[in-house]
């Protein structure tokens, strides 16, 4: 169908709907984006306004671009640890973002009317802490007063316009430096402040990042439940992988629902819904450093993660991380042998566009840490290769 008309019109339809509780929305609302950065120089946040979405959330996971404290200092944080943790061109957010407001209300005034579909943005934990931390938002758990101080920044970016609250604790959430994100140094009392500011106003919701592809513990479980109850509000996370190798990961996942639907609360996950793919490149680290025992290597500088890469030693234990029991569901992202090159660096290695990462011998479908790092770490591609690889559980 489509909306004709919005307004109180009498009479009867030829057909009515009861959408009490429900979202009336000319195409898909698309809640967990990360075109925060996009929106300075993709007025079509392409590619979801190709598919039918004609609303994106974005802010997620904690990751927000404001507020901001005003020094250079804290905008040149948040660019770094977001060409990090999602695998954005730090040039790019250089050059496409203004980065010339403070408040969250300011942000979204920079980009009043300029999109072609609609948006709303949580309010990031990480950015929250920088705001009013400074440079002890990394390593430190906050005090009272910065527990109180970040309330009140919370609660005005919300009069502002904020959709929400958003956060990570997940231990593949890293910074620029290599350091655990901001959000994953709050204590749980800082949290469920955080949780009962966005309580007090009307639409808002909760948003948190946990360990991806592994089982959930008794005690998240627990801190998602008072989430949802401190705020009265539904908290979703991200993402649902179902596998089925794997049964135990999602039904325990699936498992910290009904635990807090038991206890009155609403925690729902998200789930992709078509087979994914990453982007992945040995350059940024970007997904490598979620595996387990890989996080010391793609931490290096370039030039000593390309010598360590080129260590059979070094390769033999990352190929091991990659097959670990704490893997968990991010074992299934690195079928070396299923990973496409995508896109090369220099156009003389153009030629291994499209082909994937197996070995030479024929009739064979295997791969290796060795096989995948050979063109990332100065093979025949002399440069970085892009890769891209589909997910099927």
């Amino acid at each position: 169908g489509r909306i004709v008309a919005i307004g109180s019109f009498p009479g009867d339809a030829a057909r009515t709907i009861d959408a009490r509780g429900m979202v009336v929305a000319p195409g898909f609302i698309d809640i967990h984006t990360h075109y925060d950065a996009q929106v300075f120089w993709d007025p079509t946040l392409s590619p979801s306004s190709c598919h039918g979405v004609t609303t994106i959330v974005g802010g997620n996971c904690g990751f927000s671009n404001a507020p901001l404290n005003g020094t250079r200092d804290n905008a040149d944080y948040l660019m770094r640890m977001l060409a990090r943790v999602e695998g954005m061109p730090l040039e790019g957010l250089r050059l496409g973002i203004p980065w010339n407001w403070k408040s969250f209300g300011d942000y979204l005034e920079a980009i009043r009317g300029t999109l072609a579909i609609n948006a709303a943005f949580m309010v990031g934990h990480s950015a929250l802490r920088c705001a009013v931390m400074g440079a002890r938002a990394v390593g430190h758990a906050a005090t009272a007063g910065e527990i109180g101080a970040m309330q009140d920044l919370l609660r005005g970016s919300l009069a502002a316009g904020g959709l929400g609250f958003s956060t990570s604790i997940a231990g593949t959430h890293s910074d620029g430096e290599g350091n655990p994100v901001p959000s994953r140094y709050a204590q749980r009392e800082e949290l469920l402040a955080l949780a009962r500011v966005a309580g007090e106003f009307e639409g808002t919701s909760l948003e948190i990042a946990p360990d991806i592809g592994v089982e959930f513990t008794d005690e998240f479980a627990r801190l998602v439940t008072d989430l949802s109850l401190a705020s009265r509000r539904v908290l979703n996370w991200n993402v649902l992988i179902p596998s089925w190798k794997m049964p135990e990961v999602y039904r325990s996942q699936i498992g910290a629902s009904g635990f807090a639907a038991a206890h009155g609360a609403r925690v729902v996950p998200l789930a992709i819904v078509k087979p994914g793919r990453l982007w992945i490149n040995f350059h940024g680290g970007f997904f490598l450093d979620f595996l387990p025992g890989w996080a010391e290597t793609m931490r290096l500088a370039p030039g000593e993660r390309k010598a360590a890469l080129a260590d059979p030693n070094v390769r033999t234990r990352l190929e091991a991380g990659a097959r670990a029991p704490e893997a968990g569901t991010r074992a299934l992202m690195t079928r070396w042998s299923e990973w496409l090159i995508a896109q090369t660096a220099k156009p003389r290695a153009g030629v291994l566009a499209g082909k994937n990462c197996r070995r030479r011998r024929p009739r064979t479908r295997k791969g290796s840490v060795r096989r995948a790092t050979g063109y990332c770490r100065g093979g025949r591609s002399q440069d970085r290769v892009r890769t891209s690889q589909p997910y099927r559980g």
